[in-house]
């Protein structure tokens, strides 16, 4: 049985009897037929025909201008493919039979029509319209798909010849890559025996790749290093800290390695290619400017407290009275050299933690005190812009903390700074703690400008204030020690913001937290 949809179809009807015609359309529009165009005349009906295509059409054979079949026959030139149903007197029925066979009519009735004989010859016609349709597309998708491996088969070859001639260049200039490459090139299979290496490498360690290959990679190394354990986890890793051995020069150097998995369809035999670079020269460069950095900030302390502390003396009057205007000048000098000898002092500690200078001396500490004395030498300056600062400890007021104390007051003081600076009057600050398992998380929240999220990723880095705006006063040092001294701790910080709504600043350290109840 032909579907709903086919109802959906174009139809057009062609009757010169106007109660025919209306009769025809009411027993149409019962049936659900709803895209039914009517017309008295054959040659209105062929205007819209030829503009729009139409799944059947039928009419009339008695009609004035033009009779049924030569309307059908216009039709057929037009779409010869397309269902075309005459209406017939009995007398006309041989005429009927003939058109069928010289024009090619699907159906002719015979008046008076049966309606449901009617309807489905309607529907049966629609549903040739559709089939022959369908088949046309299909007939067409296979000349086209015929066309296509014709084409495909006379070129194949000619394909194939391109595209190895391409794999040669391809293998040709990777080859020429790989030997001349100054850094060494190694490939390492998933149970980091060396597979493969270029000469670069051969030069690094003394040996030919004959005395290479088959070797476990850790054995060419000085020193171990459990980075190279992580090769085999199937993602890109950069191995530091190595010290590879030259076998003729009896010498080592420091390498680091870039490797990453060469990807297989069997997993059980991927390997890995990695890139190895000799750092001697940019080790020496570091150490040479760590030094550099170490001693001129070293040396830059002492006339800097010199400077401070002689222009204290004017101030205070020791030397003698100034006047105003003399001392408003004193002052601002001296605060200038303040301001550089904590720009010195910032410097000094992130030589220290950047070249592992600095030992942490953690201690057992009241973390509830630890809080407090921060608040009392930030309470001053919230109380001149009238900001509101709350503590919420969240039931840890008993809490001890294992860390190194003064470290950590720093990054508090240094987050509780920015959160004042950054606040307007009668702000709110909260500074809250709590416990995950046996870590500890302080966050300072603050009800400040807040910054755009573009900017909070530039937070932490040296020099850095998280602003794409202009630099306000300060080092951009601060956040960056204060990541130095977390991550030494074996924490992490992290910062959330929003433009307006005020900054969420929160580090965590790992295993530092005691809890007088788990100690009893």
């Amino acid at each position: 049985m032909i579907k709903d949809d086919y109802k959906l179809k174009n139809i057009t009807v062609v009757d010169d009897d106007s109660i025919v015609l209306s009769t025809l359309k009411m027993l149409l529009e019962i049936e659900g037929f709803s895209n039914v165009t009517y017309f008295e005349k054959p040659k209105d009906a062929l205007d819209f025909v030829k503009e729009n295509e139409q799944a059947l059409v039928i009419s009339d054979f008695l009609m004035p201008e033009m009779n049924g079949i030569e309307f059908l026959a216009e039709i057929k030139k037009m779409y010869p493919e397309m269902s075309t149903i005459l209406l017939t007197g009995y007398a006309d029925k041989e005429n009927a039979i003939k058109a069928i066979n010289t024009v090619g009519i699907y159906k002719y009735i015979e008046k008076p029509w049966d309606n449901e004989d009617l309807i489905l010859n309607i529907k049966n016609a629609l549903e040739r319209s559709g089939l022959i349709s369908e088949l046309n597309k299909k007939i067409e998708e296979l000349s086209q798909a015929k066309l296509q491996l014709e084409k495909y088969s006379h070129s194949l070859e000619e394909i194939v010849l391109q595209k190895t001639e391409d794999l040669v260049q391809s293998n040709t200039k990777l080859n020429a890559i790989i030997n001349f490459c100054a850094d060494g090139i190694i490939i390492v299979s998933k149970d980091k025996k060396i597979v493969q290496v270029n000469p670069a490498f051969e030069n690094m360690t003394g040996l030919s790749s004959c005395l290479l290959v088959d070797t476990d990679i850790s054995n060419l190394f000085t020193t171990s290093c459990s980075e190279l354990e992580k090769i085999t986890k199937d993602k890109n890793i950069l191995v530091r800290n190595l010290e590879l051995k030259n076998n003729i020069e009896d010498k080592s150097f420091p390498v680091e390695i870039n490797f990453a998995p060469i990807l297989a369809d069997n997993t059980e035999n991927t390997n890995y290619v990695g890139v190895v670079r000799n750092v001697s020269i940019q080790k020496e460069m570091e150490r040479l400017r760590d030094d550099f950095i170490a001693t001129l900030t070293h040396d830059l302390r002492t006339p800097l407290l010199a400077a401070i502390q002689t222009l204290q003396f004017f101030l205070d009057g020791t030397l003698g009275e100034v006047e105003e205007r003399q001392k408003t000048l004193l002052d601002t000098m001296k605060k200038s050299n303040e301001d550089m000898l904590g720009l010195v002092n910032a410097l000094l500690e992130v030589y220290k933690y950047e070249s592992g200078k600095l030992n942490l001396c953690k201690t057992s500490f009241s973390l509830q005190q630890f809080i407090d004395d921060c608040l009392k030498q930030i309470q001053s300056l919230a109380d001149k812009k009238k900001i509101q600062i709350s503590k919420n400890l969240n039931s840890l007021e008993d809490a001890e903390i294992f860390a190194d104390r003064n470290e950590l007051r720093r990054v508090m003081l240094n987050l509780c700074g920015n959160a004042l600076n950054h606040t307007g009057e009668s702000g709110e600050i909260e500074i809250s703690a709590q416990a995950q398992d046996k870590d500890l998380q302080i966050s300072v929240k603050d009800t400040g400008t807040g910054m755009p999220k573009g900017d909070v990723t530039k937070l932490f880095k040296r020099f850095s204030q998280g602003s794409s705006k202009k630099r306000s006063a300060g080092t951009g040092l601060g956040l960056y020690l204060s990541r130095q001294i977390v991550e030494a701790h074996g924490g992490k910080i992290w910062a959330e913001s929003e433009v307006g709504k005020g900054s969420v600043f929160t580090f965590l350290i790992h295993e530092s937290l005691r809890i007088k109840e788990r100690l009893k």
